[in-house]
């Protein structure tokens, strides 16, 4: 009788699920569904959009589809850092499957114009990419991907297969499966049984950072050309192996709003992307508008955002002969809140979501000569301009092999072919240089890579408005023209395998060893050795060895007879600090250098970094991320995240470094400014960036000054154009030149006295009144590549990017710019790095 009871419980209970959202809520019923495909409820425990899918749920969905469908095949393309698998489904008809690594390579093929114009488009299926939420706490998507995929695995009928025989889809559920599970638990653990629908109810409001990122806190939507991110190299990594027709990002938006999908606004896309490409993409978007018609669902598209960046999952595709369609769903936060429009609830959300994935289906199935024979086309019309180009290779180069390297890196990550430099031309050394060849299949990709430019039809972007990577990593670089070109200037093919290796040269010393600090990882290097309690110096002059070799300013001193340890275990961890590090190290026989010998006062006693950063509310996740992944990735050196609101309880004399990231939350610690002050005095060394400089400021902790931001004039405008004038003077991201002082431990191991920096704020700090005090300083005309207002172009120039304060025998040092950004800034990483380990040394008298 008690299992009898039980039983129908359980049955009452999932009656009452099914009930809340069905799943005919969202499926078509057009047509019958086969039985023996499990639905989403019948693995997962409940109906979709009755509660937020955890990303664990999901892939257990996932591969039991696979297991049960022959038209679905499952694999695991990588894990995310917290170990969570990310997924690519194939979805086609068991025939296709049956030959899918066939239709893979001459789908390929679309991509060589030697081999394209052989291929019967006619007999060919299109490819298609469904991506969905790589905003963790844009949920709609994820959850309305298992919708999708039970739609074609267990839809029957003539319509259907016809479809799967003449598309494969390429279907990824979660693109950030750490942030998607996050926010999943959030929303999950504050659902009320009796739904709560005020927003402002904790289930709608996050606890920092939020579910939106990833594991170290970034946009991954950012990442797609960067590719810095563990997951987005898996990611990108299938893109290319199929090199889909279509790429569909799903994302939500604001509570208040309806749905938006591409074009987005037509001025604002990038000019490299072919008209065609933005044509075909108002022609998928009439796809969208009947399907979301016929279930009554409002929608706009072309009035907000823009296809300029091509880091962004939804223009990424677009330089490469594919359509990227962004889609942006008002979302509930939750599972059901009120806006503007009545209550929104999740099941909603997700049927969009689902509705658009069935519209890209019949779009791509309709469309799919005209898709297959753009990707052809575009192709052929690329290899016909990199042969008329102007640029006919491109050659970059680097002091530091190892920035080198990463850079090289990114670019194979693409399949743009780099090679070695083979000989010495225009002025670039072959053995610290690269090769790229613009007649190439990615010759499109490699153009916007390197492309400048300063000149916009308009003056508003949904992101940054520029990205060349040479001027990222601060690479010497140049276009070669026919003239300047030829093959013989082409040497051995990069291999990411021959990762530059550091050596100690000259062997084991019973004197000295000198390390150079102009490799990305002598950082990485030292913190090593400092860490095995080796004492360590740095030098404030040039050393001159015996052989003649300059050694620069910045160069690390390591004695023998001074360390605990003795010379063959000294040896052993020099041997061990340099493994996979293209750092050098100099056996010194004597200190009898020329320069200054050894024991000269112009060297630096060192000590170890013991570093803290904030974190927490009112503190920029990103900013804050980006130093963590910085610290944690590359230099594997261990940093305490300290949560804004324990600051009061925290001894900061654990620490000699507090690093303080963007953000508007600090106001919330001017209580405990004497706690800092006292710290400070006592020898600490403070890194503020952006806002934090500016609080610091405000506190009176430093005698930086920030320009005041008001209109020189007020006039009259017209009320429509408020927007587009307010946005014309935020500069969203552009690139800008600075000037450094070499001699200056900021810029220790850094060989060119300017450099470009990016720079996303209109925060602009006054230059000290001490000269020395400003090390980083804006040119007279800054702007490199991007968009910056003729105001702000005349507020920046010549304004300080970096400012040294002192506070007793502490240091703060003030960055107006995030020299972090988004990972792939290589170029400016070394000021936060040299302000760790070098800060200390700053004298007092070059400090406001």
């Amino acid at each position: 009788m008690k299992s009898i009871l039980l039983s129908f419980i359980l049955l009452l209970s999932q009656a009452i699920a099914n009930a809340q959202t069905p799943l005919n809520y969202y499926l078509p019923d057009s047509i019958s569904y086969n039985p023996s495909i499990p639905t989403p409820a019948s693995v997962i425990g409940h109906e979709v959009g009755e509660w937020h899918v955890t990303h664990d749920k999901l892939v257990y969905y996932m591969q039991t589809l696979a297991a049960s469908s022959d038209r679905v095949q499952i694999i695991e393309t990588g894990k995310t850092y917290e170990g969570r698998p990310q997924l690519l489904l194939t979805i086609t008809h068991p025939d296709n499957q049956n030959n899918i690594e066939q239709i893979k390579r001459e789908h390929k093929k679309l991509t060589n114009p030697n081999e394209s114009s052989a291929l019967d488009i006619q007999n060919m299926p299109s490819v298609v990419w469904m991506g969905f939420s790589i905003h963790g706490n844009e949920p709609s998507g994820s959850n309305a991907s298992m919708l999708t995929a039970y739609y074609l695995a267990a839809g029957q009928g003539a319509d259907i297969e016809d479809k799967l025989k003449n598309v494969v889809i390429l279907l990824d559920p979660a693109f950030n499966p750490d942030g998607l599970n996050r926010f999943a638990t959030w929303v999950n653990m504050h659902k009320s049984e009796n739904p709560v629908t005020d927003p402002n109810d904790r289930e709608f409001n996050e606890a920092w950072p939020g579910g939106r990122t990833n594991h170290y806190w970034f946009d991954m939507n950012r990442d797609w050309l960067p590719a810095q991110l563990q997951e987005s190299q898996n990611r990108v990594k299938q893109f290319h192996a199929w090199k889909p027709n279509i790429l569909t990002d799903h994302h939500e938006m604001g509570t208040n709003s309806s749905f938006f999908f591409q074009p987005g606004i037509p001025e604002r896309t990038h000019p490299i992307t072919p008209q065609k490409n933005q044509d075909l993409t108002g022609k998928i978007g009439q796809y969208h508008a009947k399907y979301l018609d016929a279930i009554g669902s409002m929608y706009y598209s072309k009035e907000s955002f823009d296809d300029f960046y091509y880091g962004k999952g939804s223009t990424f595709p677009d330089v490469q002969g594919a359509i990227g369609i962004l889609f942006e769903q008002a979302s509930s936060r939750g599972h059901a809140q009120e806006s503007v429009n009545g209550i929104l609830e999740f099941p909603f959300t997700i049927k969009n979501q689902f509705t658009t994935s069935l519209s890209t289906l019949q779009a791509a199935y309709e469309m799919r000569e005209e898709l297959l024979d753009f990707q052809r086309e575009f192709y052929q019309n690329a290899s016909q301009s990199a042969v008329n180009a102007t640029e006919q290779a491109w050659l970059v180069s680097d002091h530091d092999l190892s920035k080198l390297y990463q850079f090289a890196e990114m670019l194979n990550r693409h399949e743009i072919e780099v090679y070695q430099l083979a000989k010495n031309s225009n002025g670039f050394e072959a053995e610290k240089s690269l090769i790229i060849p613009a007649n190439q299949y990615q010759s499109q990709l490699i153009k916007a890579i390197f492309d400048v430019r300063t000149s916009f039809t308009d003056s508003l972007f949904y992101d940054v408005s520029a990205f060349n990577m040479g001027m990222a990593f601060n690479l010497d670089y140049k276009g070669l023209d026919k003239k300047a070109f030829n093959s013989s200037l082409i040497g051995e093919k990069f291999d990411p395998l021959q990762k530059p290796q550091g050596s100690i040269i000259g062997g084991k010393s019973e004197y000295a060893y000198l390390m150079e600090w102009n490799d990305f990882y002598a950082p990485k290097v030292l913190h090593i050795i400092q860490k095995e309690g080796i004492k360590t110096q740095v030098s404030t002059k040039e050393i001159v060895m015996k052989d003649g070799k300059t050694l620069p300013i910045g160069t690390i001193l390591i004695t023998v007879k001074q360390q605990e340890k003795p010379s063959d275990q000294l040896y052993r961890i020099l041997e061990q600090a340099i493994v996979n590090s293209g750092v050098n190290l100099y056996a010194v026989k004597s200190g009898n250098t020329g320069g200054i010998n050894l024991g000269s006062p112009s060297f630096e006693h060192l000590k170890q970094p013991k570093i803290a950063m904030l974190i927490g509310d009112g503190i920029s996740p990103y900013d804050a991320g980006e130093i963590w992944f910085l610290m944690d990735q590359h230099y594997e050196i261990p940093m305490t995240k300290i949560d804004i609101n324990n600051f009061n309880r925290v001894d900061l004399n654990r620490y000699n470094v507090l690093i303080l990231p963007h953000g508007w939350g600090y106001g919330s610690i001017g209580s405990q400014k004497s706690k800092i002050q006292q710290w400070l005095q006592s020898g600490g060394t403070i890194i503020a960036y952006k806002n934090a400089a500016k609080w610091l400021s405000d506190q009176k902790l430093t005698k930086v000054k920030f320009a005041e931001n008001k209109p020189d004039s007020i006039g009259y405008e017209a009320y429509e154009d408020l927007s587009n004038n307010r946005g014309a003077q935020v500069i969203g991201g552009a690139i800008f030149e600075v000037e450094l002082d070499l001699s200056h431990p900021i810029a220790y191991g850094l060989k060119k006295s300017k450099m470009p920096i990016f720079r996303n704020s209109t925060l602009f700090m006054e230059k000290s009144k001490n000269a020395y005090a400003n090390p980083v300083r804006y040119t007279k005309s800054p702007l490199m590549s991007g968009y910056i207002s003729k105001e702000n172009a005349a507020k920046l120039s010549e304004t300080s990017a970096v400012s040294i304060s002192k506070v007793g025998s502490g240091k703060v040092i003030s960055f107006t710019d995030n020299t972090n950004f988004r990972a792939f800034w290589y170029g400016t990483k070394r000021l936060m790095m040299n302000s760790i380990f070098f800060g200390q040394t700053i004298s007092g008298s070059a400090a406001e």
